[in-house]
């Protein structure tokens, strides 16, 4: 995220004409770019991704890191995906996602990497599992969430209709049928609030695993959490869970928040529409949404 702040040069002011009906009003609102403290131009460059590829690092690098935090992700959420472990080892995915996470950082955007990805393909799978899903179907929602933001790589903009398209090579690679590669377009295509809609259920899973995943691992080194929103929220998370009761029809995110970090106003300052689409695709999968902060239930 940019701060973008306004400055005011009145230096070159008249102050009397400041007085007169027809003065000009002060360039208040008028943003005047700052100064950067700027360094060694080599440095800049040897850290970006663009000079990673030439100093060797390449996509079997992105497989071996995939695969590790994969390991992580099914100790902590539950057993293997099949079909995950293999677009894991497919060197175009990975590198996709890599690089789609170091691109998001350059423009001061949370974590969307590895982690997320297999967090937010897992926790889709388990809601349609723990909701009577066949098998199949909740795989195509773990691929859907695993997949949803490898479209970063190209733009951040329209994200989820790039990376459809992404994901349609690395699933026919796969050879996987083309009515079941469409569900998993659909899902990856429409889980932005920007534009997305809840039509389906491995639409609906991917969308509650992915706005489910605010948490303070996803906040970057060094971020300045006093000026920037969405990494004070995050960084106030120090435990979101997705409990999915298929007795009651309920899915619930449970929060537990540091307060003295960020509050349960802010939280909804930025992510109410993400809530509204949560409630959609709750309704799609036959069930109520219900947010609790600190144990006191909000919706």
């Amino acid at each position: 995220m940019t701060d973008d702040r306004l400055a005011e040069d009145r230096d070159h002011l008249d102050p009397a004409a400041a007085e007169r009906d027809d003065a000009p009003p002060p360039p208040e609102a008028a943003e005047v770019e700052r100064p950067q403290q700027l360094g060694d131009p080599a440095v800049a460059i040897a850290g970006s991704a663009e000079a990673a590829l030439v100093r060797g690092i390449d996509a079997q690098d992105a497989v071996a890191e995939a695969a590790e935090v994969a390991l992580e992700t099914e100790r902590r959420t539950g057993g293997s995906v099949d079909i995950l472990t293999q677009l894991q080892s497919d060197e175009v995915v990975s590198a996709f996602i890599k690089l789609s996470d170091q691109f998001l950082d350059a423009q001061g955007f949370t974590e969307h990497g590895f982690r997320h990805a297999n967090l937010v393909g897992r926790i889709a799978h388990n809601v349609l599992l723990h909701l009577g899903a066949d098998r199949e179907l909740c795989d195509l929602a773990a691929v859907g969430g695993y997949l949803h933001d490898v479209g970063n790589v190209v733009s951040r903009m329209n994200h989820g209709l790039s990376g459809a398209w992404i994901a349609y090579d690395a699933l026919r690679r796969l050879e996987v049928d083309p009515y079941r590669i469409g569900l998993v377009l659909s899902a990856i295509g429409n889980h932005e609030e920007q534009y997305g809609s809840s039509i389906g259920p491995v639409g609906a899973a991917v969308i509650l695993a992915d706005k489910a995943d605010v948490h303070r691992s996803r906040v970057r080194k060094g971020a300045d959490t006093a000026a920037d929103i969405h990494d004070r929220v995050n960084d106030a998370v120090t435990h979101s869970f997705l409990r999915v009761d298929a007795d009651a029809a309920t899915i619930t995110l449970e929060l537990e928040l540091d307060t003295t970090r960020s509050t349960v106003i802010e939280y909804f300052e930025i992510f109410l529409e993400r809530m509204v689409m949560c409630r959609r695709a709750a309704r799609t999968l036959g069930c109520e949404f219900r947010i609790t902060a600190n144990g006191v239930p909000l919706g």
